[in-house]
């Protein structure tokens, strides 16, 4: 019967669903923008909303609901929205750039010798605006879940 509760905390089910919308959301997003349509961005990482910060304000927003916002629980879990939606939109992002440049570099060696080499993944990170966008779908449902 452990699993059952593990299916009934709102926590859990807020933080997960909230994910869940991001990533559509993404595959929506690609397809009015760009009229095609791509699952990838279903389990890709970076794109608008960030779905990292939607999981995890899903999970502080929950958590201080039930917890209560002046709980040891809720500050926990707010510091770790912060820490994670930092590390979205700074390091994350930063890293993404860096594989943009090494990916060209890298084209511009082997261009000519006809070498095939792994193209290191660009889209890593998130703009600011992203990372908001996904903090607030993460409250509005760890609210009204």
């Amino acid at each position: 019967m452990q699993l059952l509760a593990v299916l009934e905390n709102r926590v859990l089910i807020a933080a997960v669903l909230a994910w869940f919308i991001a990533q559509v959301l993404k595959v929506v997003l690609v397809f009015w923008k760009e009229k095609r349509i791509d699952f990838s961005r279903m389990v890709g990482s970076g794109g608008m909303p960030s779905s990292h910060s939607a999981l995890i304000t899903a999970m502080a927003a929950s958590v201080g609901k039930y917890a209560g916002l002046d709980s040891v629980l809720f500050a926990i879990a707010a510091t770790v929205a912060m820490i994670v939606m930092y590390d979205a939109a700074n390091v994350r992002r930063e890293a993404g750039r860096q594989a943009e440049l090494l990916n060209k570099i890298v084209l511009d060696l082997y261009r000519d010798n006809h070498l095939d080499q792994e193209k290191l993944k660009e889209l890593l990170g998130h703009t600011p605006v992203e990372v908001a966008a996904g903090m607030v779908l993460g409250i509005a449902v760890g609210v009204f879940v």
